[in-house]
């Protein structure tokens, strides 16, 4: 516990460092490689010292393990393949969800193509591969085999603000996790599904659901985790004023 959060010193920057450095959406767990209650708590209380607007803190968190888990992944997944097998099923499950803009343009669609392509590139998946395409999308709604899930929720009445503030609470835990060599894939997929994971994961209707999470240990010898983002210059996004 910091005593003094004024005059506190952080000792190791390289640590610090690493952990923002070493974080990537992983994409392959160790399903048998079990995570300790008393970490994912410790990860969220450290977490929840994340800045928010007036103190406000308008984050709330469903942790599934287990059963309760299997149990959410085995219903998105029946929910996705049926929709799959008949899109005419979305308007009935799907959540209609504005993360994405309305209109893609340059340079975001580029960059959101070569994620895309890079990644169904380094799995062996070619274009016009559907089936191969929604197994791997589903593989969202399987937390990527870890063996803990998160699901973020939100009050309704709380305004736009208050997800910039979760943003900092979500990036939070995903640094704490590596302090724990622990690694996470924050995912916006889970969105889709709110009407089907809501009631499940017992979120009152006064909630909209914010994202999901994966956390625990990734899988080493996975492809799919080899995967790089490449990121822009400092330069190249900064004007010195």
């Amino acid at each position: 516990m910091i005593s003094s959060r004024v005059t506190a010193e952080v000792q190791d920057p390289a640590s610090v460092e690493a952990a923002i450095e070493s974080r990537f959406s992983c994409r392959a767990f160790l399903p048998d490689k079990a995570v300790g209650r008393s970490d994912i708590q410790e990860i969220l209380r450290v977490a929840s010292q994340a800045a928010s607007g007036t103190n406000t803190q308008p984050w709330k968190v469903y942790v599934l393990q287990g059963n309760q888990r299997d149990n959410l992944v085995e219903q998105v997944c029946a929910v996705d393949d049926a929709v799959y097998a008949d899109p005419g099923l979305a308007a009935k499950h799907r959540e209609k969800v504005d993360y994405y803009p309305a209109e893609w343009v340059s340079p975001y669609i580029d960059r959101r193509r070569q994620n895309g392509w890079s990644l169904y590139d380094l799995l062996g998946i070619g274009r016009g591969e559907k089936d191969k395409m929604h197994a791997q999308l589903q593989r969202n709604y399987r937390f990527f085999d870890a063996p803990v899930g998160l699901i973020f929720t939100v009050d309704r009445v709380m305004g736009r603000g208050s997800l910039i503030d979760y943003g900092m609470f979500l990036q939070n835990i995903m640094l704490m996790a590596r302090t724990r060599g622990l690694h996470t894939c924050p995912q916006a997929a889970w969105n889709y599904y709110a009407k089907t994971i809501m009631p499940i994961i017992g979120a009152g209707a006064d909630e909209t659901l914010v994202c999901g999470m994966s956390l625990g240990y990734a899988d080493e010898s996975a492809p799919v985790n080899t995967l790089v983002t490449p990121r822009e210059t400092v330069d190249s996004f900064t004007q010195w004023v």
